[in-house]
């Protein structure tokens, strides 16, 4: 530590000893002189040797401002929660009524830390006695940093209304009431509630969530208290619906309410002013009689009204029907003309009917022409949703939207562009949310709703772990303020995991990425946890696992957040070679080689290489991305060796998928390594780096190579014949060894991999698309009447014999299939996969037939089978010979010209 700074503060501090010099000549220059030393002190990196010196004098001069101040602001730059020593400084100057020192100190820890709450709290009540308009930009602060600050809120919605910023005076009004529920501060909430009925009464999702939580933490007959003022706003306005709900949920909490018992059934009459047996449903279902249980009152009452004349019903067999007259419980429907008219028995029609409202989907689809309704469906997507949705409980999936418009209102071809259209309303539409129970269905609202509540909403409904961490994300990104109720519940969600565990899964992991997150954007906030990454690490038994299991999106990078935090372990270069092989990402590579660390790297390429089967995906990716660094060619791998060992790889993945082992893995790191090998895209082009190798190397090496390449009997043809011309073209007259071995034909049909393909999917598409259309053809023909003259099911049910009897046969041939492998075929015989060209001393013309199976025989184009008659009689034949048989009374004469390798 510098001598001069030590003597310098000791004699400070003595003065302030010795003299005693009172408070009141102290000033802000004295303050900044002090300022001026520390920043000399951090300069010669000495700061908390002088913090030492004053602690030291603090331990028997409690109030020494010197002291105080030094060992404060070291304290405070370090980035430590203890700031004691500036809040007893702060006290000092207040007491002796220094309120110049006092804001120019709390302004000098907000420059530090523009976050500081004891600062931001007392510089605002300086800036409030003084009236200056700083304070509502204090206030700001503070209501944003402290969730549980509510008065405060209170004020600031209060200023805004009065300024007439009607939206900012909303939020502020929703935030004070959700606090001052969380702290069970009765009066204060009731007040707010008030505010805010008077302001926003038809934010009814809102007040339902205010209601559930005063509910569980306040008392449940509170909640009904307050819904009645919610209420009255709803049946003077006539909406009848939410009245109507609100009055269940207060029944729900006091079934002996009179009065709510009493406004339902005034609801009632509102709602259904028009029926002519109103009165009398009210009556026969004893709704006015407070003797019989108020909610089987309600559900005959409904029952009735829904089956009263004029209403819409759906039967299952008839469809859409209109109920025409009702004459005590007798019902009349009509079906339309198809299905005629029905009477029915009201408790028949509870049990067979479906009420439907007017503007239900259905009955749209019933009562207008479809030309119409497409046309409206095509241009106002947005009510073609809300119907839709509305039409199933206000609840509804994708796949229910699909079927009520496919294909009885858009071909397959418009709804691909409708659904697109579609999906961009029900994402950004504020009047759609999803249900908090389902994420799967939609809703839609009669008022818009917030980003924060819609966000909310989709986090609640949500049951994956990683996809709520998306919507967190997406909460931070998108809401300018997330310091509010929804805010709070998402992230104690995720601290939740973090208080108490036994064993270190992926949730603990990435709940601790996830609050560190939160953390370093909004510094107020505090983890519950009391560990540390060094020491959660410690216990994850395996990190590569940990790192394959976090799962990324969109708005979340947990992978490079877990890596972010392992590079600061004390042995991070060891972690780093370890997870190298999972994570395969160059970073951490450059930052081994930039910290030294080449030796460790060299040794991780030489076992990737040499322990292929455990370091497969590593040796793929240095051969991919790393070949040209100095430090790989270091590790001394021999080219012939790195390709040796991506095929072997191939070899080894390909064992395992037939195994069923890692299949999609394998599958992966297959594609991979055979791209490298045989179409490596390059700059120049597309790059089959074996075959250079092998060109470039001697013949023995060739044979070697090819040898090995082709032993790997599931790698496709393609690539084996590419090595096979290349060779050839090189050196033509080059032996292979397996085309010399005569081999007996392999049992089974014959064919080419390209047909093997098609009659695959062609089986598919027998199975999973032509047989389910044309059985439900069967079942729809079936159900129209008497079957011996119903020429539509004999149709159908002809065509399922059909087809079931086309996909029988393909099947047993799909089972006897054998792909043939062109690098095999062989022109010293007409045999399976040759052109070969013949005279034909008949017709005096030559012929040019290609050998190939049955699936690929076509006789306009010259393919004919192995197995028919005239290629059976042609295979065998070498070229000059000749060649004379019959097949069917017909005469064939032939001389083989030549044989070649035919296009596959």
């Amino acid at each position: 530590m510098s001598e001069e700074l030590e003597n310098s503060v000791r004699e400070m501090l003595k003065e302030e000893t010795w003299t005693r010099a009172g408070i009141s000549n102290f000033t802000k220059n004295n303050l900044m002189e002090l300022a001026e030393l520390l920043e000399k002190a951090h300069n010669q990196n000495c700061e908390y040797e002088i913090k030492d010196i004053c602690d030291q004098q603090l331990a028997h001069t409690k109030d020494s401002i010197v002291a105080l101040y030094i060992s404060g602001m070291v304290s405070l730059h370090s980035g430590s929660i203890d700031t004691s020593a500036l809040v007893t400084l702060t006290e000092i100057f207040e007491k002796n009524h220094k309120e110049a020192l006092v804001e120019y100190l709390c302004q000098t820890i907000l420059d530090e830390d523009s976050q500081n709450k004891f600062a931001l709290r007392k510089l605002a009540e300086y800036y409030k006695e003084t009236n200056d308009d700083k304070v509502w930009e204090l206030y700001e602060k503070i209501v944003k940093l402290d969730f549980e600050e509510a008065d405060i809120a209170k004020i600031l919605a209060e200023r805004y209304e009065s300024q007439g910023n009607m939206e900012a005076a909303v939020s502020y009004y929703k935030k004070a009431l959700l606090r001052y529920v969380a702290a069970k501060n009765l009066g204060a909430m009731k007040e707010m509630w008030s505010k805010l009925v008077n302001l926003i009464p038809e934010e009814i999702d809102f007040f339902m969530l205010v209601q559930r939580k005063i509910a569980k933490t306040i008392s449940e007959d509170k909640s009904a208290l307050l819904m009645q003022e919610l209420y009255s706003y709803y049946k003077n306005t006539a909406k009848w619906d939410t009245a109507i709900g609100i009055l269940k949920l207060i029944l729900e909490i006091d079934n002996k309410d009179a009065w709510a018992r009493k406004e339902i059934i005034e609801c009632f009459r509102g709602k259904y002013s028009d029926r002519v047996h109103l009165d009398e449903y009210i009556v026969s279902s004893n709704l006015n009689q407070s003797y019989r249980n108020v909610f089987e009152a309600i559900s005959d009452f409904e029952k009735h009204i829904a089956f009263d004349a004029k209403n819409y019903v759906f039967h299952r067999t008839w469809g859409v029907g209109i109920i025409t007259k009702v004459e005590g419980d007798m019902l009349t429907i009509n079906f339309g003309k198809k299905n005629g008219v029905h009477p029915m028995s009201l408790k028949m029609a509870v049990n067979a009917l479906q009420p439907l409202s007017r503007d239900h989907i259905w009955v749209l689809k019933a009562t207008k022409k479809r030309e119409d309704l497409a046309k409206k469906v095509k241009q106002e997507i947005a009510w073609t949703l809300k119907t839709i949705i509305k039409s199933f409980d206000n609840n509804c999936d994708e796949k229910r939207i699909k079927a009520e418009l496919v294909p009885a209102i858009l071909t397959p071809g418009e709804w691909t562009s409708w659904h697109s259209k579609a999906q961009k309303i029900l994402s950004s539409d504020p009047l759609f949310g999803v249900n908090p129970n389902d994420i799967n269905l939609y809703t839609v609202r009669d008022h818009e709703i917030s980003r924060e509540e819609r966000l909310a909403n989709e986090f609640k409904a949500e049951k994956q772990f990683f996809s709520r961490i998306d919507i967190m994300m997406r909460y931070l990104n998108e809401v300018e303020d997330p310091s509010d109720e929804q805010f709070t519940d998402m992230f104690s969600y995720f601290t939740g995991y973090l208080k108490a565990f036994s064993n270190v899964n992926e949730q603990i992991v990435a709940s601790f990425l996830v609050v560190q997150e939160i953390i370093k954007r909004i510094p107020s906030l505090e983890s519950p946890a009391k560990f540390t990454f060094a020491e959660l690490y410690s216990d994850i038994d395996n990190p590569r696992e940990m790192y394959t299991l976090l799962k990324d999106s969109k708005n979340t990078s947990l992978k490079a957040a877990f890596i972010a935090n392992v590079r600061l372990l004390s042995d991070w270069d060891d972690q780093y070679i370890n997870l190298f092989p999972t994570v395969l990402d160059k970073k951490l590579l450059s930052e081994l080689i930039a910290a030294g660390k080449n030796e460790k790297v060299i040794r991780l390429v030489q076992t990737s290489f040499a322990d292929y089967r455990n370091y497969r995906n590593a040796a793929v990716y240095f051969f991919a991305e790393c070949r040209n660094e100095p430090w790989f060619k270091e590790a001394g791998i021999a080219d012939d060796k790195q390709l040796v060992t991506l095929v072997n790889i191939i070899s080894l993945c390909f064992r395992e998928v037939n195994n069923h082992v890692n299949t999609v893995e394998n599958k992966k790191t297959i594609k991979a390594a055979v791209s490298l090998l045989f179409a490596n895209k390059t700059e120049n082009g597309v790059k089959n780096t074996m075959l250079d190798f092998m060109l470039s190397s001697d013949k023995t090496t060739i044979t070697h190579m090819y040898t090995m390449v082709n032993d790997v009997k599931e790698l496709d043809s393609v690539y084996k014949a590419q090595l096979r011309n290349g060779i050839l073209g090189q050196y033509p007259d080059f032996k292979f060894q397996e085309a010399e071995i005569k081999q007996d034909a392999p049992k089974g049909l014959l064919v080419t991999a390209k047909m093997l393909e098609i009659k695959r999917a062609l089986a598919e598409d027998l199975e999973k698309v032509q047989l389910p259309k044309v059985a439900e053809e069967v079942s729809d023909a079936r159900a129209k009447g008497d079957l011996k003259e119903n020429a539509e099911y004999t149709s159908a049910k002809e065509a399922q014999h059909r087809l079931t009897v086309q996909l029988t046969k393909l099947k047993e041939e799909l089972s006897r299939a054998v792909v043939f492998d062109p690098t095999t075929v062989t022109t010293s015989t007409v045999s399976f996969g040759t052109a070969v060209t013949l005279d034909n001393h008949i017709s005096g013309k030559e012929e040019i037939l290609t050998i190939l199976g049955p699936w690929e025989s076509n006789a306009d184009q010259g393919i004919i089978s192995y197995l028919s008659p005239l290629g059976n009689n042609l295979l065998n034949l070498k070229a000059g010979e000749h060649a004379e048989f019959t097949i069917n009374d017909h005469k064939y004469d032939y001389t083989v010209k030549a044989i070649a390798a035919a296009r596959m």
